[in-house]
């Protein structure tokens, strides 16, 4: 990119710096006002830029494209741009990153601190050890609360900062250290609840080998169990289908992980409790099925009697028989007709292959 179009590029951020700085500003002066006005910064914050601003922001030379542009989804928001020019030109932050401390205690704060300066609390260094507390603890507290956003929303608007977190800081020794031990072991919480949702399920054995310690880990077991124990508990929070299902279809992963019996046994409660119709969890058909294969999948031996044991219970609901017997009924109509439709097919091609014999001779 020439001189011109870089200079273009870094007055247009700083500009758009600028104008974040002074919606703080307004939003600090109105106390009334102040949550609205850092929702609606953290939602201009959140926007996908238009192909407009593209062209000035975006880094080209020829036909490459820079590594900011390359988002997962093909997705490219504003503070995935701001995060990185916070890191060449930190001085545009720093009157932002003032103001966002004043207001720790507002909701969106830390969301806002968490979208715009993810880099920077890895690339920048801080000599204050007191400020880099601070900074920790808001940006774990932050990045929980944008992935939940998320998870919500069933959407991935937010992936590319626990992509990063997880290739570029839990991964990575030399970023990670920056963290207090504490703040390191919040942040492997984080993206053990999370992993799941955002598809990151190929790397969980070098996210597990990179683990910290915990000072409780004798009792509550090694990475594996802390995972699954993690894991078990964000099922258990989880109220949106699509994404209870996801992580239900996923959990298959954790195959032949050596897990202590607590955490094998509490991992199995919580599946089983997606498994009965009615309270507490009220999971829908569907979700039941899935938790049953999970279960099945998951722990083999026992599930006759275990099916056998949830139909004796459905069996003293009544009111859940014609339902259950409906469902029955169309199942074996679909298996029949599936087979019948595969036998025709089978035989179709044998009738085929003789046919197609002849003409080659």
């Amino acid at each position: 990119m020439d001189q011109n179009s870089e200079s273009r590029r870094i007055a247009y951020l700083t500009a758009l710096s600028q104008e974040i700085h002074k919606k703080l500003l307004r939003a600090e002066s109105s106390p009334s006002q102040l949550r609205n006005l850092l929702q609606e910064l953290f939602a201009d914050v959140a926007l996908e830029v238009d192909d407009r601003a593209k062209d000035v922001i975006l880094s080209r030379v020829s036909d490459a494209i820079s590594p900011v542009e390359k988002g997962r989804e093909n997705r490219l928001c504003f503070y995935d741009v701001l995060s990185e020019h916070f890191i060449q030109v930190p001085e545009d932050g720093q009157p932002i990153l003032d103001l966002i401390v004043k207001l720790w205690s507002q909701s969106f704060a830390v969301h806002i601190f968490a979208l715009l300066f993810h880099k920077w609390m890895f690339e920048v260094k801080v000599e204050d050890s007191e400020k880099l507390l601070r900074y920790c603890s808001a940006f774990v507290r932050g990045s929980a609360n944008v992935f939940w956003i998320d998870v919500q929303t069933n959407t991935k608007q937010f992936q590319s900062i626990f992509y990063y977190l997880l290739e570029n800081v839990a991964l990575d020794q030399s970023r990670l250290t920056k963290l207090n031990i504490q703040a390191q072991r919040d942040l492997f919480l984080l993206l053990s609840r999370f992993m799941f949702f955002y598809n990151a399920v190929d790397q969980l054995e070098g996210f597990l080998n990179h683990f910290p310690a915990f000072p409780t880990s004798f009792l509550v077991g090694g990475p594996a169990d802390i995972f699954v124990t993690e894991l078990a508990d964000q099922l258990q929070k989880l109220k949106v289908e699509p994404v209870l299902l996801h992580y239900l279809s996923q959990i298959k992963i954790l195959q032949g992980l050596e897990l202590r019996m607590t955490t094998s046994t509490r991992l199995k409660s919580c599946l089983y409790s997606f498994t009965p119709p009615g309270g507490p969890m009220y999971p829908t058909r569907t979700v039941r099925h899935a938790a049953w294969d999970a279960l099945d999948s998951l722990f083999p031996i026992g599930q006759y009697p275990r099916h056998f044991i949830s139909l004796f219970f459905r069996l003293l609901y009544p009111w859940y028989w014609p339902s259950s017997c409906w469902h029955f009924l169309v199942s074996c109509i679909k298996a029949m007709f599936y087979s019948l439709v595969g036998l025709i097919v089978s035989s179709w091609e044998k009738l085929r292959r003789p046919r197609m014999s002849e003409k080659d001779l």
